[in-house]
């Protein structure tokens, strides 16, 4: 790392690496995030949300190609779970489901914004 950059270093100090690879340091942070967002929906489920804002399941079932019933309800069921979308049940008959993105969720956002730009800006390097 250029030792002129400062802005979000990592301690790697013999003595600071609880800063690090402690039980609450980065990697565990990155590490719950990262858990938070895995599974093969997941990603599609909180773009479309971010997208299009308020869906109902039947609408997020047809936008998002290949997903069954029983992943799609999973998943939304782990990412509310995870405190990043909201659901909202009307109780009626036939049943009537509503998904959005949570505060959470939307802070999130911006690191996969920033993530896909990354792999756009990085999607041809030589090794």
């Amino acid at each position: 790392m250029d030792p002129a950059r400062t802005h979000k270093k990592v301690p790697v100090a013999e003595l600071d690496r609880s800063a690090c690879l402690g039980p609450d340091g980065a990697v565990a942070q990155v590490t719950r995030c990262l858990k938070m967002i895995s599974g093969r929906w997941k990603l599609p489920i909180l773009f479309r949300l971010y997208s299009d804002g308020l869906q109902r399941s039947s609408l997020l079932l047809r936008d998002i190609p290949d997903v069954s019933q029983k992943m799609l309800t999973q998943h939304l069921r782990e990412l509310e779970a995870d405190g990043l979308i909201w659901r909202k049940d009307f109780g009626e008959k036939p049943p009537r489901v509503e998904y959005r993105l949570t505060d959470r969720g939307e802070a999130l956002m911006p690191v996969l914004l920033a993530a896909r730009q990354f792999s756009e800006d990085h999607d041809r390097v030589a090794c």
